[in-house]
């Protein structure tokens, strides 16, 4: 246990840094509330009305963002593969590739649905 008490005493000094930042910051802070403020933020421009009934919202660029996740993820599991490939021999390799064909798979459907284009 006396191997991690360095470990924890970190994480402590940096969850108690983390609080103590906020709550001084919301102490300390301009209190200056407007209408600009207050409102939604849609990259600098007026936010559009939306129709009282609902309507469709335009998902694309969340769906984007997906996708630059799911590769992140892709990277953060080839990465140790990579490293330790004499190791894992053919279980990995089935692994990796049974992995990167699940991906392609949604990628490709993704793709051919036309969640990619920004029309």
């Amino acid at each position: 246990m006396e191997l991690y008490t360095p470990v924890l005493v970190l994480a402590l000094i940096a969850a108690g840094f983390a609080v103590f930042s906020v709550g001084v910051s919301a102490l300390t802070g301009p209190k200056r509330y407007n209408r600009a403020k207050l409102d939604s933020y849609e990259c600098g421009i007026e936010p559009t009305p939306q129709p009282m009934g609902g309507g469709r919202f335009p998902v694309k660029y969340y769906t984007v963002a997906m996708t630059f996740i799911i590769f992140d993820v892709e990277i953060i599991f080839l990465y140790p593969w990579a490293v330790y490939f004499d190791q894992l021999g053919w279980f990995g390799l089935v692994a990796v590739v049974l992995f990167l064909v699940n991906i392609t798979i949604a990628y490709v459907y993704e793709w051919r649905r036309g969640g990619l284009d920004w029309d």
